[in-house]
């Protein structure tokens, strides 16, 4: 992406509100083609945003912030990008700096959420809490402002007294900020109780600074004309708007209100286009069928379990598969490219034993009581097939017998190196072991399983056990000692044992030829 150098005016703009759960691209998207000038993300926690990585993802033309189990947490695009403000929640002015330079090169502007009373967002100090730190407040935002070459607002909630608010923003202002968003409710108050217009305007009539109202959808704005006059009343600069874009996005358009059912079959095309996950799909669709949901089409969505039967049920199936096809198209085009063409250095992989294999264990609850034990003994004694081809128990993994051999040979213990390919976030490691390295052509969706993989490499490739149901293997695993009261004759005794005899047998020295008796520690 380019580095946006435009700066973000917040002087009589349509913006769309931070929502948890409904600012995601798709409804941004939206929100921008129905006439709104700026849209804001969900609040995004500080910590959560810090363990992620910035990936480009070249399938879906986006850019995505990774958390480290895969999870997209915030996507973004070319097309929003000088106009979408990313509202960090955050108690801390570091954590908030860090995040922000994480992601000013995406986004036309950084927002600080001073205002959601849910516990999700109060606790930890964060959202509303913090209008009771102004201390903190300002620490925060004069940090950002210092420190992020992007503009930076914040969000806030009136305080119980217009005297209080008033000195409240006033010291905001003297931080820098571009623009202040005012929720015209208290703390504890809720959308069934009316807003507060007067304090809004007399906040708007204190700052120099734009002033962006929030706050009116139901009781003021509920069409284009409305959200003019709820600005007028309150003589902000700008309008932001939550409930009522939720409910229809086309609320910023100027020629009225959209059918609803055009207006959820734009959003399903985004949805599925830019991969949103179909429960987040579902859960926007329901709040805007609102007392629809009883209806045919809302039972139907209601049952649906994917993102083709969501497309289905609004008579997308066929565009379903289209895009999808276009999807998996772009993806194989792009892993067939050369390095040259990926613009990816050419690695040396002479002198690399591969093999194409994958690690998959048995899930822990196979192993549990009676029933599980007994079903597990089957498995052990050939008399049943593995499902999914799981051949690994779950107390032995290829890299614990690794790693054991390397421990009786006094060999140096194996190095991991794993990548991380960009294109789909799948992993490939190569474990080196006594200077010879090891690796699998295929790649996996962790980190984990991907050195697994490597480790069964190698082992395999030396003829040893890597710790198969019924093949020796070297790992050692201690006996659970029997209760005073547990008859050693019963399955839940023999449990340990029987899963113990894993663990006795001797393993071929790498490389060598020749036996090593390992015993049991």
């Amino acid at each position: 992406m380019i580095v946006n150098s435009l700066s973000l005016c917040y002087h009589n703009k349509l913006i769309l509100a931070p929502m948890v759960r409904v600012g995601t691209l798709p409804m941004r998207l939206l929100a921008l083609d129905y006439g709104a000038d700026i849209v804001y993300c969900e609040e995004l926690i500080d910590l959560k945003m810090l363990q992620c990585k910035r990936v480009v993802n070249e399938v879906l033309s986006t850019v995505d912030f990774v958390a480290p189990d895969d999870r997209v947490v915030f996507r973004t695009c070319a097309r929003e990008q000088s106009r979408v403000v990313f509202q960090l929640g955050t108690s801390d002015a570091e954590r908030a700096l860090a995040v922000a330079r994480l992601v000013e090169n995406d986004v036309a502007g950084i927002d600080v959420n001073m205002g959601c009373p849910k516990e999700y967002s109060t606790k930890g100090g964060m959202g509303a809490a913090l209008l009771s730190d102004p201390d903190k407040i300002e620490k925060i935002l004069s940090t950002l402002v210092k420190g992020t070459c992007r503009p930076v607002t914040c969000k806030i909630r009136i305080l119980p007294s217009l005297e209080d608010t008033l000195s409240l923003v006033k010291r905001i202002e003297r931080t820098g900020i571009a623009a202040i968003a005012v929720h015209g409710r208290k703390r504890e108050e809720r959308p069934q109780h009316p807003v507060s217009c007067e304090a809004i305007k007399a906040i708007a009539e204190t700052l120099s600074i734009p002033v962006i109202a929030n706050g009116g959808s139901h009781d003021h704005i509920q069409g284009y004309l409305d959200i003019e006059d709820f600005r007028q009343t309150t003589a902000a600069s700008s309008v932001m708007v939550a409930r009522a874009a939720m409910w229809n996005p086309s609320i910023f358009l100027k020629e009225g209100l959209r059918p609803l059912e055009e207006v959820m079959q734009k959003y399903i095309r985004y949805a599925v286009q830019y991969g949103n996950h179909y429960t987040n799909t579902k859960y926007c669709l329901c709040q805007m069928l609102r007392e629809q949901l009883e209806s045919p089409q809302g039972r139907l969505l209601h049952a649906a379990q994917s993102s083709q039967e969501i497309c289905e049920a609004f008579g997308l199936g066929a565009f379903y598969e289209e895009t999808t096809r276009e999807l998996d198209a772009r993806r194989a085009k792009l892993l067939a490219r050369t390095p040259e063409e990926a613009r990816e250095p050419v690695e040396d992989t002479s002198g690399v034993v591969k093999m194409a294999v994958k690690f998959d264990r048995i899930p822990k609850k196979a192993f549990r009581g009676r029933r599980h034990f007994l079903k597990a003994q089957a498995v052990l004694s050939g008399l049943c097939v593995l499902s999914q081809g799981r051949a690994y128990p779950p107390q032995i993994t290829p890299k614990m017998c690794l790693l054991e051999w390397c421990r009786r040979e006094k060999v140096a213990q194996p190095v991991y190196e794993t990548i991380q390919r960009p294109l789909d976030r799948l992993f490939c490691s190569v474990v080196t072991v006594a200077e010879q390295k090891y690796q699998s052509t295929l790649w996996d969706k962790s980190k984990k399983l991907a050195e697994q993989a490597a480790a069964i490499v190698c082992l395999r490739s030396q003829g040893l056990p890597e710790g198969r149901l019924g093949e020796e293997s070297p790992c050692p695993r201690k006996r659970k000692r029997e209760g005073p009261d547990q008859d050693p004759g019963s399955p839940r005794a023999q449990e340990p044992a029987l899963l113990g005899e894993l663990c006795k047998k001797p393993l071929l020295a790498l490389g060598s030829g020749e036996e090593s008796l390992l015993e049991g520690r």
